[in-house]
Order: C-alpha cells, then structure tokens, then sequence
C-alpha cells in the first residue's frame, strides 16, 4: 500500500499558503458546537488546546502530571529554532529547510520540513509576546547562537532553561482559557485506550490515577500530544513517566506507526555511574559552542585531564570535520564518541566517557561570560557529579533523548485514522532520521499553534459527527478492554517488578539497537524480546491493589507496551538496510565510518500496521521525493 501524504500541489515554498487557501472553515459562532479532546500538555498539547480554546472551541485537555506544566518539554535546555536571521549571517527559510532535510539524513517529508522552516519566525513573535524571556544582547535585541549541524546562528535561548520557559508561556495561555471556561483541564489521567465509531476517532478512555477509576470521554477529534518512546531504553534523557502507551494504544486501534527505528542518541549527557541508575541526565547541545571535546591519544591514560598536555589530545570532533568542529550534529558525535572508547581512549572511573573541556572559553572570555550562558547547566552538572566544570572539563556520553519515529500523519497532521491527529514529538514528520538540536520545541510549538488550528478546522467543517454519548457500544468495549488489562496484570502474582522487567529490556534494546545495529543482533534481540514478554506475563508482581493510587500498576502498564513496541523498533532496524542519521546499521558504513544510505531501496517512510502481539506487521510505503534539493551524501567536513 502507498500512503498518500496528502501534500499540496504548487511549488515547495507556495505550498502552505495554497493549502490554507483551500482549507475548510469553522464560523466562530458554531465552533462552541465542536468538541476536541488534547491529550498531552506539553508545548504541543498546550499551545493546541490553548489556541482552539481561544477560538472557541469546546476542548478537554489531559496530562498525567499533577500539573500541565509539569510536562517533560520543561527539561529541554539549549533552545528552539527561526530563520530571523537576526545576525546577519545568512540564514533564511530555504537555509533551515536544507539544514534540517540535510541534518534529518535526506529521510524526511520536505513540504512538511519546509512549512516548519515558514512557520518558525512566527513562534518567536507569539513567545516574546507571551513575556518569554529569551536571552537577549546588550542593546536589547533577541541573542542568538549556533546547534549543531549549522553554519549560522539561528537558536534563540533563554540560559539553559528554554524549554521551561517556552512551556511556561503556553501554560499561562492554556490556564487563560481554563479561566474562560472554553478549556476543561484533566490533570492525573492517563489515557489507556483510543475509541473508533465507525472508523473516526470519537473519543478516549483513561485511568484517574489517583482514584484507579476508569473514564470516557466523547468528542468530535483527537489530538495525541504525548512526546517520545526513548525511555523503552530505561535509561534515557526523558522523566522516568513518559512511555508509549498512548501512541501504542491508537497503534493497536490501526494507527500506522512510522520509523520506529529512528532514535537520537545524545552525545552531551552525564555518563552512567552504577548498575541501578533510574535515568540519564542532559547537558545541553550549546555547550558544545564554547566546550571543546577531546579525549587523550594514547589508549588507556588515566592521568587527570590538567596533566594531559595539548599535544597528547585527540580534539577529534574539530581533527575530522575542521568546517563544523564540535557542531556536527548529535548522531554524528555520539558515533564519534562511540568511536574512541571502543579504541580504549574513553575517560573517567568507567572509561565511557570523553570530555567537555571549556578551559580555553574561559581563558578567553572569561569566567563571568561562561557563567551568564550556561550557569544553571553548570551548576546542575556539579550538584550531580561534585566537580566543579569551571575547573575540570565536564565528562559526558551519549545516551538515549529523541525519537523521530511515531506515528504516521500527513500534510494536515492526520493519522491514517480520520479525526486522530498527532503533533510534536509523538509523530514522524518533521525530522527524518536524525533531529537537529534546538528544532524539538520549534515542532512542538509549531503544530500547536499554527498548523493544527487550521488543518484540524478543516476535518470538523467537512465530517458531520453523529451525535454520541459515553454508552455508545465503542466506548463499553473499550471501557471493558482497559479493565479486562489491568485485571490481568494485577492478576499474575509473580515474583518480578515491574522495573526489574523495564531495566531488562533496556539492556537489550541497548545493546542490539542502540547507537549501532546489525543483522545477527537485531535479531536476537527479537527472539529475546520475546522471550522476555512471555516471562513479564507470567511473573509479573504488581504491588498494592486497583483502587486509589498505585504508580506500580501504571509503570506496569506502560513496561507492558514497551515490551511491545520494542519487537516493532528491531523489526524496522532489520528491514532497513541501510544506515541514515540515528539508525546506523554496522553492515552499510562508508570506509570513514559514516552513514551510507540506499537511496533506490529505502528512500521511503515504513509505516507499520499491527497485527497482533508476536505477529508480523504489515508494512506500508510512503516514497520520498525531494523537488528543490537532491539527496547527497551527508558531509560536515
């Protein structure tokens, strides 16, 4: 089968504007007519609900924080992108597009990728009139600085907190049309399951979590807002809360899941340091404009970093790629970092780390200048690892952070499932293979305030709804689907925790299908997925009961969708046979060690189609095309 897309004829930079021209409307008067439902609070989920809340729409907005604002885009650090071009070197809306499909490994959708590029001046207007605090240089203008995989500066920033802030500005718009009554806001529940009525998503079901109780809810549209799936590696950059679930649940409801396989691996964290470590902690990519990555050229020197002379550092990132240096993009440096400590030359206790060195920064601009950019980060490196990075360079490896692969929408941000959209993170769209730093918060917000409150419109003006209540028959089969699980979870009375369970697969998918993959792991790591889901369902032990709260039960549930999404990942791993950003398959490296894509075979988005737990799924197409650039291969030198 051949996905269509749904992408508007015209020229690529015409697109959108034709688009909207031709897009459906909803009167103002009748939108209190239509209802939506937003799963998820993140600058997504927030910035939607806030705007169809402020155009009076009737929306119901979910999260599974005690807070909206507790939603993980809070943890982003180093900033969002726009072509502003406020430095004056350059840059432009065609200069971001080709940064991203290039930086994406030419596996993107480009009419998508563009309008992001068009719509990202936008964002920063919205947020600054929002009171965003965005760092700004000594005349007052914004302040800008360069991520990785670029040769401009177009990141704006607010130290190492954006994405706080960022969410900060949508949480006071969305908690605005809370106020007004146009927004019902349902903090502590999770949704557990996607009602269909005669194929239109109609609807959800969740779990209050803190009285264990079950819920419908009915609306005309669904909006999944729900971020990543890298925690299926256990540790990873995300709060330990964010899962699949959501996704996966609409996945089995007949959602295609896209390019499960592409995950970013970040090459600024701070490195594991013991065996019962519960999750990774980010350093944020703009560190690397002021910190220089090195480690020592002689395999197996523990001297301490001061005693290493310059002559006996390896600046590898700045000896191979002399044009970008330390701004390669993240794949690029994990793989590097990969690299030299499998050659024996890693640092620190355990040997899985290379430095972050911002000796010369220092020296050069001085100890203020570094304080006022990344102060916080700084801080937050020495509370966790008792050293002071003014004085040491920080000790960092990659580890798991984004996921470009989710489910499959088109041009309007549409699932293959009518009325089910999907924005930000959770989709496939914008980011190819591998997402450049600082464009995550400029997706999110982009989808949320000035993509879904057109496309959306579009769906509801053209498919009158047939009246529903909470007893229609979909939303008692789902109701009795989401009970029948967790019964069955709470049932087994095994010896295992959930956790013990979640580690375990992560150790797999790590190993198997992490920073590389080949045939034979891949492989076996799906035979041992297997293996251990059939263990997880017959020796799972979930402590406490139903009834009230239970983070046991819920971590449960989530690990249980993991176990099967996991299969999914190394199934699209193994049926790619090619290398392409994050997914770098040891088979298909060029001499350098570089990614080698197949262009012929696999320029194309595998869109998944489930078929049952253990079964193999059906996979369905959607070729590339590219009009105003043409695939190369990938080169930051």
């Amino acid at each position: 089968m051949q996905l269509d897309g749904k992408i508007p004829a015209g020229p690529l930079s015409e697109k959108w504007d034709l688009h909207k021209q031709n897009l459906k409307l909803v009167g103002p008067t009748n939108r209190r007519k239509h209802s939506i439902i937003v799963v998820g609070t993140g600058l997504a989920g927030a910035s939607a609900a806030a705007t169809f809340g402020e155009q009076g729409y009737k929306v119901k907005a979910f999260c599974f924080q005690d807070s909206a604002r507790r939603a993980h885009s809070i943890a982003a650090q180093g900033g969002i992108n726009a072509a502003k071009n406020y430095q004056n070197d350059n840059d432009s809306v065609f200069r971001l597009y080709y940064d991203t499909i290039k930086g994406g490994d030419f596996r993107a959708r480009e009419s998508n990728v563009y309008r992001l590029a068009q719509v990202s001046a936008n964002i920063i207007d919205q947020c600054v009139a929002q009171g965003v605090p965005f760092a700004r240089e000594y005349g007052g203008t914004l302040a800008n600085r360069t991520f990785g995989g670029v040769l401009v500066s177009r990141t704006f920033y607010a130290k190492g907190q954006t994405g706080q802030q960022l969410l900060l500005g949508a949480y006071s718009s969305l908690m605005r049309q809370v106020q007004k009554g146009t927004v019902q806001l349902y903090p502590r529940q999770e949704m557990v399951d996607l009602v269909l009525v005669d194929g239109v998503a109609r609807g959800i079901i969740t779990r209050n979590l803190v009285t264990g109780e079950y819920e419908k809810h009915v609306a005309e549209c669904v909006l999944l807002c729900t971020g990543g799936y890298s925690n299926a590696f256990y540790l990873s950059t995300n709060a330990k809360g964010c899962n699949v679930t959501a996704a996966w649940r609409a996945h089995k409801r007949g959602a295609f899941f896209a390019n499960p396989c592409y995950t970013q691996i970040h090459p600024t964290c701070i490195p594991v340091s013991g065996d019962y470590q519960s999750k990774l902690t980010l350093m944020s990519e703009s560190l690397r404009n002021d910190g220089r990555v090195w480690v020592p050229k002689k395999p197996g020197d523990t001297r301490p970093p001061h005693e290493i002379p310059d002559d006996q550092r390896d600046y590898y990132l700045e000896r191979k790629y002399p044009t970008y240096g330390n701004m390669v993009p993240r794949d690029v440096a994990s793989r590097n970092a990969k690299y030299m400590i499998d050659d024996g030359k890693g640092v620190g206790e355990t040997g899985m780390a290379v430095y972050l060195d911002f000796r010369d920064a220092i020296k050069r601009d001085g100890k203020d200048v570094i304080s006022q950019k990344y102060g916080n980060l700084f801080h937050m490196y020495q509370k966790i690892t008792d050293e002071d990075p003014y004085k040491v360079p920080m000790r960092i490896y990659p580890a798991p952070h984004y996921t470009m692969g989710g489910l499959w929408v088109d041009y309007n941000l549409e699932s293959n499932i009518p009325g089910l959209f999907v924005l930000g993170e959770a989709n496939f769209s914008d980011h190819g293979a591998n997402r450049l730093g600082a464009s995550a918060l400029m997706q999110g917000l982009a989808d949320g305030y000035f993509v879904a409150p057109y496309t959306v419109p579009n769906f509801l003006a053209q498919n009158a709804a047939p009246k529903l209540d909470k007893h229609h028959a979909a939303f008692e089969e789902a109701m009795k689907s989401a009970k029948d699980k967790e019964k069955k979870l709470t049932s087994i009375q095994g010896k295992r925790s959930p956790d013990s369970f979640h580690r375990e697969l992560g150790k797999i998918l790590w190993n198997q299908c992490g920073m590389s993959r080949n045939q034979a792991g891949l492989e076996k790591a799906i035979g041992e997925i297997k293996n251990l889901r059939e263990e997880f369902w017959k020796d799972l032990k979930v402590l406490g009961n139903t009834q009230g709260f239970n983070p046991q039960l819920e971590h449960a549930g989530r690990v249980a969708d993991f176990m099967e999404f996991g299969e999914l990942m190394c199934r699209d791993a193994l049926y790619r046979k090619e290398s392409c950003g994050g997914h770098f398959r040891e088979e298909y490296q060029t001499p350098e060690g570089e990614a080698k894509r197949d262009d012929k075979n696999f320029s194309h988005v595998a869109a998944w189609e489930f078929k049952g737990v253990g079964e193999t799924p059906i996979l369905h197409r959607e070729e590339l095309e590219f009009t105003e650039v043409k695939p190369t291969q990938r080169s930051y030198q």
